[in-house]
């Protein structure tokens, strides 16, 4: 019989230094966002087996930094086709430089574009950004979310995104850590606020309303490096989900990210 096709991913850096994603088929490989400097982009790539010059398309959520550092001098060495949603692309000129024409594609909010055997559905987040939105990657019976930069999870979020076998999912801050740490009270109001940032508690309810029969895997995501602890999220996700009923480890694992270490590439065929 021949091979069944698999899909792989690995999250090449995710905080709020930088945030890159790779996503791979037998035939296409995305890049999602590009938030350090193209050398860091290349020592991450590097670090999971795969090369920046093999990169088929960048896919780009919103214009913050975290999320395009390297985006213009990688566009323009390897020449990477980018896609980004309109108000996306009028915002990011300043920052990522002077960008060919026949590089720029248009990818707008709550569509589905195709990438070889990859189906990448797009839908909005609550952010303070121009239009940011994030995607979901479909091949065959298989599904890969990612999420991260949102204040809350809609009842429409919650529908794009649920049942997937893996998900990179937002757990910014520990509230009370973010109340009682160096930050103004203006930037403690914007990350809780509903354009802000997910805190661990809000991430673990979320999770208990979209995870399905299918997931297997979270990843918890862009972890503030002032207010949260990778012990203190993975703790505060375990208990809300164990407090709906959830019990991680036999129905479902639950793993870090690192702003400075990619997770190892992994393919959705082989989890378990």
């Amino acid at each position: 019989m021949p091979a069944v096709a698999d899909l792989r991913y690995s999250f090449l850096t995710s905080g709020s230094s930088g945030n890159a994603t790779l996503i791979e088929s037998d035939s296409q490989l995305l890049l999602i966002d590009c938030g350090h400097s193209g050398k860091k982009m290349e020592e991450l790539c590097q670090s999971v087996g795969r090369s920046l010059a093999d990169v088929d398309a960048m896919l780009i959520t919103h214009e913050h930094s975290d999320h395009i550092k390297g985006l213009g001098v990688l566009a323009r060495k390897y020449q990477i086709p980018i896609y980004a949603n309109e108000k996306t692309w009028q915002a990011m000129p300043q920052s990522v430089g002077e960008i060919a024409t026949d590089l720029k594609y248009i990818f707008n909010e709550d569509s589905v574009k195709t990438f070889g055997s990859i189906d990448v559905e797009s839908f909005t987040v609550s952010h303070d950004a121009a239009s940011p939105m994030f995607y979901t990657f479909h091949q065959g019976a298989h599904k890969i979310v990612t999420m991260t930069d949102t204040g809350y999870v809609s009842e429409r979020m919650k529908g794009v995104i649920r049942n997937a076998d893996v998900y990179l999912f937002e757990s910014n801050h520990d509230v009370a850590m973010l109340r009682a740490g160096r930050y103004p009270w203006n930037t403690k109001q914007r990350i809780l606020g509903d354009e802000g940032h997910l805190s661990n508690e809000d991430a673990g309810m979320a999770m208990s309303e979209v995870i399905g029969d299918k997931t297997k895997r979270i990843y918890l995501g862009h972890l503030s490096q002032d207010n949260n602890m990778k012990d203190i999220a993975r703790m505060t996700v375990e208990q809300t989900l164990a407090q709906q009923g959830i019990a991680v480890g036999p129905q479902v694992r639950i793993f870090d990210t690192d702003p400075n270490k990619a997770t190892p590439l992994t393919g959705l065929n082989h989890l378990i």
